[in-house]
């Protein structure tokens, strides 16, 4: 699948092919297997730490010579606790309970059919992302717990550090004894490679799942051919701060969710304040907010309260900033917050603050997206967060999985039916 000499196509198409059978192994082998599998990729990132990070460092550098926008520089920076948190998600991973076999419903028919629905693996998932090295990881330990095969085709920003974890996670299949073609790595920065990938490589790849910006994504979505695509928009996350929403919870929640990463996709990028007590609240959030070094551009009726604030534009109001700004509007308690995300936001992730039980309810029905929070920061849109040791991603579409994907949404379903003999009249 490396060989220099053989033509991208061809390169694709080998590693697709390799893929299946690799699934077809993957069906075979025992939860414990997997176990071991990425178990011993958890042990191979801790001993190759060194190399990951030297690998990072020329990956990064490059990044700023080539004048990478901030946010993407620090979505692509290791540093030894990075290193360690991957491998203590590998670790998560490991241990959460094996979803394949796992009766998710069970019934017995009149005719003494014995119905049941099981999850299975979906087979061959390809995945394309940007920036984040992790995912490499996370990525790999998701596929193997699910007992998918997986194609990876990493952001060129990034190649150098991919190849590093890629090399950790071909160690521990190994330690296995499972193929390496379980998790195979796309070794090019060429684009085509991505277009190659969307055309399904001849009925080898079941679903891609891209994970990056906006750009990617809608690439994705409008070449995918004979390929389904689990996808996610980006992260236009509001807070509202609800009339009856605690004042000390209110400004704690409202920075975090902002500035404790500015560069995830679960950072708050607008703030919402009820009118009905926008001047107990809006005026000592924004303050902290802007004390923390976060810019702040507001609509009319937010101006009015915080004088020294930036007009918004249109645009802002649907802008994922990945950087220390925020929008603030003032809107009209629960139903009018839940009409501004339903215009401007991606469905992605959003929150209330109130101490208001049937508000907070009102609000958690009415906002239709992935994640809704209450009381708590949007910055726990995350997989290791639900519990889930890693995520492929937040998924913002309506049909499989929504929210953070983990192994379990990595699944997919098949009826097994039991009979004694019975035949259809």
């Amino acid at each position: 699948m490396d060989d220099a000499g053989a033509s991208l196509p061809a390169q694709l198409r080998d590693m697709g092919r390799a893929a299946r059978a690799a699934a077809a192994a993957l069906r075979l082998a025992d939860a414990d297997a997997r176990t071991r599998a990425i178990t011993g990729m958890a042990v191979a990132v801790r001993a190759d730490a060194a190399a990951i990070l030297a690998a990072n460092g020329r990956d990064v550098a490059d990044a700023q010579a080539a004048s990478l926008e901030p946010a993407m520089v620090d979505r692509l920076r290791l540093d030894a606790a990075r290193v360690e948190a991957m491998a203590q998600g590998l670790e998560t991973v490991a241990a959460l309970p094996d979803p394949l076999g796992a009766e998710i419903g069970r019934w017995m028919r009149p005719n003494g059919l014995d119905i049941a629905r099981v999850r299975t693996p979906i087979g061959v998932i390809g995945i394309i992302y940007e920036s984040r090295p992790n995912v490499t990881a996370d990525a790999a330990a998701l596929c193997i717990r699910a007992g998918n095969a997986v194609i990876l085709r990493g952001g060129s920003e990034c190649l150098a550090s991919n190849l590093a974890i890629h090399a950790a996670v071909e160690k521990g299949l190994a330690e296995a004894g499972l193929p390496q073609t379980c998790v195979q790595m796309v070794r090019t920065a060429d684009r085509a490679a991505v277009g190659l990938m969307l055309t399904g490589l001849e009925g080898a790849i079941d679903l891609i799942i891209p994970r990056g910006g906006k750009s990617l994504v809608t690439r994705v979505r409008e070449e995918a051919r004979g390929v389904a695509v689990l996808g996610h928009l980006e992260g236009v996350n509001h807070v509202f701060l609800h009339a009856a929403a605690d004042l000390s919870k209110a400004k704690a929640i409202a920075v975090n969710a902002k500035m404790r990463r500015v560069s995830v996709c679960g950072a708050a990028e607008t703030l919402l304040v009820d009118s009905a007590d926008a001047q107990r609240l809006l005026p000592p959030v924004a303050r902290d907010l802007a004390d923390a070094g976060c810019d702040l551009r507001g609509d009319a009726r937010a101006r009015s309260l915080v004088p020294g604030m930036a007009p918004a534009a249109e645009a802002d109001w649907t802008t994922e900033y990945l950087a220390p700004v925020i929008s603030v509007a003032v809107v009209d308690g629960v139903e009018g917050a839940a009409a501004h995300i339903a215009r401007y936001g991606s469905a992605h992730t959003d929150a209330i603050v109130t101490e208001d039980a049937a508000a907070a309810e009102r609000f958690a029905a009415l906002v239709d997206s992935a994640i809704v929070l209450i009381n708590a920061s949007t910055q726990f849109a995350d997989g290791g967060e639900f519990g889930f040791g890693a995520e492929i991603g937040i998924a913002t579409d309506r049909l499989h999985a929504r929210g953070p994907v983990g192994a379990e949404q990595l699944t997919t379903y098949k009826y097994v039916v039991r009979g004694t003999g019975q035949t259809r009249p």
